[in-house]
């Protein structure tokens, strides 16, 4: 039993120790449907994330784009880095309007969802999306 509690102890920490890396499922603000699949990764300590998937009804092309692009393989998510739990610095890109907004972010709902929140200037000036986990 005193085996099982110590092993407990050191693998309960890295249980919760999950952070951001993978795939996460957007939801359209105005349908709340499904939308795309963001698959964020990390490389030097900075996340990132791309378009790795749409909905089904969902045009593969960016409505904003000039040139014009498809969606799939589009990078959305740019810079975020970790501080204490949190993801913070970066920048996040709406194909819709076009526009690049800072960017934060939170797990959230035990690791199956993420907050990611876009703003200019201060972030009570924003709007959260709530992701979900799409692995």
């Amino acid at each position: 039993m005193k085996k099982l509690i110590i092993l407990s102890a050191l693998i309960s920490p890295l249980a919760f120790a999950q952070g951001i890396e993978g795939k996460w499922r957007t939801i359209d603000d105005e349908t709340g449907k499904p939308k795309a699949v963001v698959q964020i990764s990390q490389s030097g300590g900075v996340y990132s994330g791309q378009i790795v998937s749409l909905a089904d009804g969902v045009k593969n092309e960016c409505p904003a784009c000039k040139p014009a692009k498809p969606l799939i393989g589009l990078s959305v998510l740019t810079g975020l880095k970790e501080k204490g739990g949190k993801y913070e610095g970066g920048k996040i890109y709406d194909p819709k309007s076009g526009k690049t907004y800072n960017a934060k972010a939170e797990l959230a709902n035990g690791g199956n969802a993420l907050k990611v929140r876009g703003y200019l200037g201060v972030s009570a000036l924003g709007r959260t999306q709530t992701w979900q986990k799409a692995d």
